[in-house]
C-alpha cells in the first residue's frame, strides 16, 4: 500500500469519525448531570454508594465500547479491555456490595492516578491540535491530587467514597466533552483536503 493510500484512508477514517462528535457530546453532557445528582446525594451507607459505583462503572464500560469506533486499532483494544473490566467490576458491586465498598476505596486511588497520567498525556499531545489542551492537564494535575488523597487514611468515611464517585463521573464527563469537540475539529480539518 503507497503512502497515498494510507494518507486516504487515514482521512476517511478521521472523517467517519468526526461525524459521531455528537454523540460524546450527549454523554459527555449526561455524565456532568449525573456528577451534579451524585453531589447532592446524602448516602451514607456502603452498600448504597457501592450499588451507585455499580452502575457508575458499567455506564463508564458502556461509554468505552462507544470510544471504540472512533478509535484507531491500539486504542480498540485499550477501550475494549477497559470496557470489559468496567462491566465486570459493576456487576461485581451490584452481588457484592459490602466487599465492593471496600475495593472500591483501595482502588480509587488507583484509578485517578492513572486517569490523572493519560488525560496529561492525551493534553500534552494534543496540544498543537486542540486550543483547550490546557483545560485537560489541569483535569488531569486534579485527578492526580485526588489520587494521592486518596491514599491517605480517609477511606473509611463513606462520604468520601460517594465524592469518588462523583469526581469520577465529573472526569468522565469533561474528557466526553473534550473528545466530542476534538472529534468535531478533526472532520471540520479534514472535510477540505
Amino acid at each position: 500500500m503507497s503512502t497515498l493510500d494510507n494518507m486516504f484512508e487515514g482521512r476517511e477514517l478521521v472523517r467517519e469519525a468526526s461525524r459521531w462528535w455528537w454523540l460524546f457530546l450527549i454523554t459527555g453532557i449526561a455524565w456532568l448531570v449525573f456528577a451534579l445528582i451524585v453531589f447532592r446525594f446524602d448516602i451514607t451507607s456502603a452498600a448504597s454508594i457501592a450499588v451507585l459505583f455499580g452502575f457508575v462503572a458499567i455506564a463508564a464500560g458502556m461509554d468505552e465500547f462507544m470510544a471504540i469506533g472512533v478509535s484507531t486499532t491500539g486504542w480498540k483494544i485499550v477501550h475494549g479491555l477497559l470496557g470489559v473490566v468496567f462491566v465486570i467490576v459493576g456487576i461485581l458491586a451490584f452481588i457484592e456490595p459490602g466487599s465492593a465498598f471496600v475495593a472500591l476505596a483501595s482502588a480509587m486511588g488507583f484509578f485517578l492516578l492513572f486517569k490523572g497520567i493519560f488525560d496529561i498525556a492525551v493534553a500534552i499531545a494534543t496540544k498543537d491540535e486542540f486550543e483547550l489542551w490546557w483545560i485537560q492537564l489541569i483535569a488531569g494535575l486534579f485527578e492526580i491530587g485526588l489520587a494521592f488523597w486518596v491514599a491517605g487514611n480517609f477511606r473509611e468515611k463513606a462520604i468520601l467514597l460517594l465524592v469518588y464517585v462523583g469526581v469520577v463521573a465529573l472526569s468522565k464527563g469533561i474528557t466526553e466533552l473534550f473528545l466530542a469537540f476534538k472529534l468535531k475539529s478533526l472532520g471540520k480539518r479534514v472535510a477540505p483536503a
